[in-house]
């Protein structure tokens, strides 16, 4: 691959930027490739070390950070640290593939600064505050406490929609699905 590029999906918690990644991945498995995020937070059920996450200590990702192993890095939530590493976007170029990456707003707005000519960048939207609500309930795996606090700082984020090359609404998840790829497709072959 000449050119080092990579496309950023980002969203608030819940829009369903994952499940948009999983199928752009599936669809284009030569061409992608999922940039695992390391996190201080701990493994949902469902989740594998070093295949969703790399599950650190807030000690190696503070020691990772003054060592300048992150091309970014945000403090989520309080206490919860998310940040992509240098070494996996080299990991996934070697590979000769595009690093896809899972990201929130900030560390979006931040990886498009880094790397302002060679990216591609997708912010998915739930169609309304109310049905990212829904969506959140339904997963279980927030207290009503880290449920307003997801909603507070969804309708944050969503005013940053703007600042991304492309909005993507995700009323219908196999439509988001499709509409991501062809502008994944479309950036490719430029």
């Amino acid at each position: 691959m000449a050119k080092k590029i990579i496309i950023i999906i980002t969203a608030p918690s819940g829009a369903g930027k994952t499940s948009i990644i999983h199928y752009l991945i599936e669809k284009l498995p030569y061409l992608l490739s999922f940039s695992i995020s390391a996190t201080t937070r701990s493994p949902r059920a469902h989740e594998t070390d070093g295949k969703d996450y790399y599950f650190i200590s807030e000690s190696d990702f503070r020691n990772k950070i003054q060592q300048d192993e992150f091309v970014e890095w945000e403090m989520v939530y309080k206490g919860k640290y998310y940040g992509t590493l240098y070494a996996e976007l080299e990991r996934i170029w070697s590979l000769n593939k595009i690093p896809i990456l899972d990201i929130d707003v900030k560390g979006a707005l931040s990886i498009q600064k880094n790397y302002a000519d060679s990216h591609l960048s997708i912010f998915v939207q739930p169609p309304s505050i109310e049905e990212l609500k829904k969506r959140l309930e339904k997963r279980q795996t927030e207290t009503p406490e880290s449920l307003a606090a997801r909603i507070n700082k969804a309708a944050y984020e969503l005013s940053f929609k703007n600042n991304f090359d492309h909005v993507v609404t995700n009323t219908r998840l196999e439509d988001a699905c499709r509409q991501a790829e062809e502008i994944v497709q479309q950036y490719i072959a430029e």
